[in-house]
Order: structure tokens, then C-alpha cells, then sequence
């Protein structure tokens, strides 16, 4: 009787509470040290969000490219921190915003994972979220913020999905609709690639239990039903999606990503690179390597985990990017567009419910010594991306560009443009600085000068590492200073002093205790436009400052609005199977 009293509370599911209080623990002093500042794609976001702190309704951004259109990039992540950083800033701001989200993946893996396993699993397999490997990768290696607002976002969705189409339930239909189109603001690329290796398999699984109704099912969901109820929601949120980020989709059928593709190590055969692997497998995935055999194994022997298996497989086989063909011969030319981690991401989440469930048996079979390995397991697995990110940061030399900036914006520097040499991610905080124009920037897909479309590097301020592509185009922009109204260059690398002498600029100043040389030409006319066909007319630039945010206050509004409050009263039945239950709990 002693003995049963005692294994009892080990048998119940961790409270949610606890879980978000954990991710408090672990995440938060990270984030209030700022660590997240020294990932590669962070102050991409900021940059981003402070033009909507500035011109809310107009997309059109001229700091970047000698102009470019934020509608080619969904903005809903990027307008909650412009909102915040009027109160706290925009450095605290992002802190505020990765945060929210941190929070929203373990809710929205609790509710992902009942549709697979019991509540004690689910529970465990939400705790994980919190040191994921992967998601400390893209929180503090990566920045990918919007990666990461994203999938939570479908997560959450996923279990309405189930509840409209298994069961008919309209309320799940309005939720889970709005939490898709709001993901969808959130990020193009999970909406384009990762909203199927989620939502495929829970249509796969409303199949599988389509044939076990019990009492609390009022009919036995027959093929034609399930296509009608699974083809309206597609049909609607499509339309939704299609409304919501209308200016995105005319830029992009406007102007289409044609540049020559930009290497990206994520594409690399992992095998004949071991150092990519480790950066884009080994620490993502962490102690979850150890999982893979009873993930394979549970998932093919257990029908109803099939379909998620087969997800996990799809997305973990082209997260490895060259190391197998899968990746090309699924995503096609989007292959040499896309990075890869965030398929590996994606996986990660996927195989989350199977951790759940390896845990739980763990504990039931080893008691406190299982405890205390996954929790070294856990621990070992965070800590090893957060260290990876000050171990081989994106930032690898701290500098402050404010001196730069303070020069561009007195004695009318700023009328020209300007390029920066060796500068790396701090591009971006530098455009925060300044209200000078650059031909340079970070988001490649927003570019279109020929200059740099036509050449297979990426931003010049690292022209050296893209090789003789980043080079040729570098050059090219230094041949057409006069074409630009760039008159500026700040230069941080002597490599490329040799390469502006023969082209006919001096030095002229000297910042930051000589460590920057500013470089200039003669005769270079002020910058005027010159992109300005590709300018959105002001109906996209309302639109783009309503729907995105507007989307996601009313996907809030819709899952927390109290239950009194709906017309139609919500009847409990008996349900027959342990899933059901769960699944009417949760779309109320």
C-alpha cells in the first residue's frame, strides 16, 4: 500500500505550469543577457521591426538596396516588436517576443503530442521543447525569430484541424482556421513547406480513427465528409491567407526569385563536411540522436504513429541537406534558396511525442535513475547549443558601428550611399543607427540591382567569403558608384583596401581608434531612387499594417474567448476512446 502511494504521483502528467516554469528558469537570464544580439539573423529582425516603428504603413524601405519592399517578407513577428519597443526597446522588445514564443511551443507540443499520446507523455514530451537543441540553435546560433513564432503557431492549430475534421466542430473550425492564417503572417517558408510535414500527418490520423466511433461520436466520418470538411478549411484559410498577405504575393509574382543561388553550408554533404554536420545535425538534434531507434521502431510497429514517423522521416532526411538526394529532388529549385535547418527543426518538433513516450517508459521501468539521465540528457542537449553560439558566434568580433552611423548622419554624409567591408551582421544594427541608404543589406530575396542578382555571393560586406562570386559582385557595385550615388565606403578588413585603390578611391577618415577607414570617390552624384517602379501603392501599405498584426489579435481573441460567451452551449458526452476525450477538452 506504501509502495503504491509513492509511485502514484509519478505516474501523473507534469502541470503545465511547471513546464512554463521551467522554460522561465532555463531561457530567461539568456535572454535578459541579450544572448540571442550575437545570432546571425536577430538584428535582421530588429532592422525590420524599427521601419515599422518609424512607417508602420509603408512598407517601402530605402536603407537597404537603394530601396526595397518589406512586403517581401511577412512581418506579424516584426510588428509585435515594433509595438513592444515603444515601452522597453527594441533589444528587450525581441527578447519579449522570442519569449512569448519559447512559451507558445510548449504549449502548443503539449496539445500537438495528445493527438498522438496520453497526457503524461504529452507532458514530458512538452518539457523537452524546453531544451531542445534545436530550438536553442535558432534561438541563440541561428535568430530565425520567425521560425520560430511560427511553428508554435501550427501546433497549436493542429489539434483544431483534428476537431473539425474528425468531429465537425465549428468552433475548432474558427480557431484552428485563425491560428493557421496567423502563422502564416508570422513566415512564408513554414507556411510554403513546413504547415504540410504538420498538418499531413493529423489528416492521416483523423483516416486511421475514422472508423472507431464510439458513443460520443455522433456519425462515422465517411470518406466524402472528410474531404468536404478538410477541403472548406483549406479553401477558407487559403482564401484568408491569400487576403492577409496579398502585397507579399504580388511582389513575389512581380519579382520573382530569380538571382543566382547563394551557397549556404546547411546544403552540404554532411559525411564529406563532419564540421557542418556537427553545426547543423549534432547540436541541433543533441541527446535526441539517442532516440532515433526507438522513434523508428515505436513509430512503425504502432499504427496510429505512422503518420507522424513518416513526417519526422521526410523532414529529417532533408534537414540533412546534400547528404541525401531527398532534399533536391522534393523542394527542386528551392533547394538552393532555402537553409536547411529549419527542416531539422521541424523534425525535431515531430519526434517530440515520441520522446514523451520513451520517457515515460524510461521512468516506469528505472524510477529516479531514468530521472536523473534524461534530465542530464536534457540539460547536456541545451547547453551544448547555447555554449555552440558563444562558441562559434555569428558575431565573432564585437565592435560598435555607432561611431559610423554618427559620421553618416552629420554634415549631409548622408545624401550618398554607402557599403560597409567587413562588417558581418552588424550591417543590420548599423541601419537601425543611421538614415543613410545602403546597396548593401541581409535579406536576399528583397534585392534586385543586377550588380548583385547576377553573381552567386551574398551581402558584399562579406564578399570574401562567397569567393569569386562575392568578389565579381562587389566590384561590379564599386564600377557603378555613380549609377548608386555611392560615395562611401567603411572598411574594417584591409583585404580589401588593394581592390579600392585600383579603383580609384582614397582614404579620408579614420573611426573608431583606426580600426574603420572611411573610403571615397570623386564626383559621385547624390543618391536619388532608383527602384521606383517596385514602390507598393499605399492600399498594400494599409493592408500590410492591418491584416498581418489584426490576424493574430483575433487567433487570440477566438482561443481565449470564455466559453460563455459562444452561442451554441457545448454538450460533454461519453467518448469511447481516450483520444476523443482529450480532443473534446481541448477545443473548448
Amino acid at each position: 500500500m506504501h509502495k503504491t502511494e509513492s509511485v502514484a504521483p509519478a505516474s501523473r502528467p507534469i502541470p503545465l505550469s511547471m513546464i512554463f516554469m521551467a522554460a522561465l528558469v532555463v531561457h530567461l537570464p539568456l535572454l535578459l543577457m541579450k544572448l540571442p544580439l550575437k545570432s546571425y539573423d536577430a538584428n535582421f529582425h530588429i532592422f525590420f521591426a524599427s521601419h515599422y516603428l518609424h512607417n508602420w504603413f509603408d512598407p517601402w524601405n530605402s536603407k537597404w538596396y537603394a530601396g526595397f519592399s518589406q512586403t517581401t517578407y511577412p512581418p506579424m513577428p516584426q510588428q509585435w516588436l515594433a509595438l513592444l519597443s515603444r515601452i522597453i526597446g527594441l533589444d528587450m522588445a525581441y527578447m519579449a517576443v522570442q519569449f512569448a514564443a519559447i512559451l507558445l511551443l510548449a504549449l502548443g507540443v503539449y496539445r500537438f503530442s495528445l493527438l498522438w499520446v496520453d497526457h503524461r507523455a504529452a507532458s514530458f514530451a512538452s518539457l523537452a521543447s524546453v531544451f531542445l537543441g534545436s530550438e536553442c540553435f535558432l534561438v541563440y546560433s541561428a535568430g530565425q525569430l520567425s521560425t520560430t513564432f511560427a511553428a508554435p503557431l501550427y501546433l497549436n492549430a493542429l489539434p483544431y484541424l483534428f476537431q473539425w475534421v474528425r468531429h465537425g466542430n465549428r468552433r475548432s473550425f474558427l480557431k484552428g482556421g485563425m491560428l493557421f492564417v496567423a502563422a502564416a503572417a508570422a513566415h512564408h517558408v513554414t507556411l510554403l513547406f513546413g504547415s504540410l510535414l504538420f498538418a499531413l500527418p493529423v489528416l492521416a490520423l483523423v483516416i486511421l480513427d475514422r472508423q472507431h466511433s464510439g458513443r460520443g461520436d455522433r456519425e462515422r466520418l465517411s470518406l466524402p465528409v472528410f474531404f468536404f470538411r478538410t477541403g472548406s478549411i483549406v479553401l477558407v484559410v487559403g482564401a484568408a491567407v491569400a487576403l492577409v498577405l496579398l502585397p507579399f504575393w504580388i511582389a513575389l509574382i512581380h519579382y520573382p526569385v530569380t538571382q543566382t543561388p547563394i551557397p549556404h553550408p546547411s546544403r552540404a554533404n554532411y559525411l564529406l563536411s563532419p564540421q557542418w554536420g556537427l553545426n547543423y545535425f549534432v547540436v541541433p538534434y543533441g541527446a535526441l540522436i539517442l532516440a532515433l531507434p526507438f522513434i523508428v521502431w515505436r513509430g512503425s510497429s504502432v499504427a496510429r504513429l505512422r503518420p507522424l514517423l513518416l513526417g519526422f522521416w521526410v523532414a529529417l532526411l532533408v534537414g540533412l541537406g546534400g547528404t541525401t538526394p531527398v532534399g533536391r529532388l522534393l523542394l527542386g529549385r528551392a533547394f538552393d534558396v532555402l537553409t536547411m535547418e529549419r527542416f531539422s527543426y521541424w523534425a525535431t518538433l515531430l519526434a517530440l511525442p515520441f520522446v514523451g513516450l520513451l520517457a515515460v517508459e524510461l521512468i516506469d521501468r528505472f524510477q529516479m535513475r531514468a530521472v536523473v539521465g534524461l534530465t542530464i540528457a536534457g540539460a547536456l542537449t541545451c547547453g551544448l547549443a547555447v555554449a555552440w553560439a558563444s562558441y562559434r558566434p555569428a558575431d565573432a568580433t564585437d565592435f560598435k558601428v555607432d561611431t559610423v552611423a554618427s559620421w553618416l548622419n552629420r554634415d549631409g554624409h548622408d545624401r550618398y550611399r554607402y557599403v560597409t567591408l567587413g562588417f558581418g551582421n552588424k550591417i543590420s544594427r548599423l541601419a537601425v543607427l543611421t538614415d543613410a541608404s545602403s546597396v548593401d543589406g541581409e535579406w536576399n530575396s528583397g534585392r534586385m540591382l543586377p550588380e548583385l542578382t547576377q553573381y552567386g555571393g551574398g551581402a558584399l560586406t562579406s564578399s570574401k567569403y562567397f569567393g569569386k562570386p562575392g568578389l565579381d559582385a562587389l566590384s561590379a557595385m564599386l564600377h557603378h558608384a555613380d549609377r548608386y550615388g555611392l560615395k562611401w565606403i567603411f572598411v574594417r578588413d584591409p583585404y580589401y583596401e588593394p581592390l579600392l585603390v585600383f579603383g580609384g578611391w582614397r582614404r579620408v577618415d579614420d573611426l573608431e581608434d583606426k580600426t574603420i577607414t572611411v573610403w571615397s570617390k570623386e564626383d559621385v552624384p547624390p543618391a536619388v531612387p532608383v527602384n521606383a517602379p517596385q514602390i507598393p501603392p499605399r492600399w498594400q501599405g494599409l493592408m500590410w499594417g492591418i491584416l498581418p498584426i489584426g490576424s493574430s489579435i483575433l487567433a487570440m481573441f477566438l482561443v481565449l474567448i470564455p466559453e460563455r460567451l459562444w452561442h451554441r452551449r457545448r454538450v460533454l458526452q461519453p467518448s469511447a476512446t481516450h483520444e476523443n476525450l482529450v480532443l473534446g477538452r481541448l477545443a473548448s
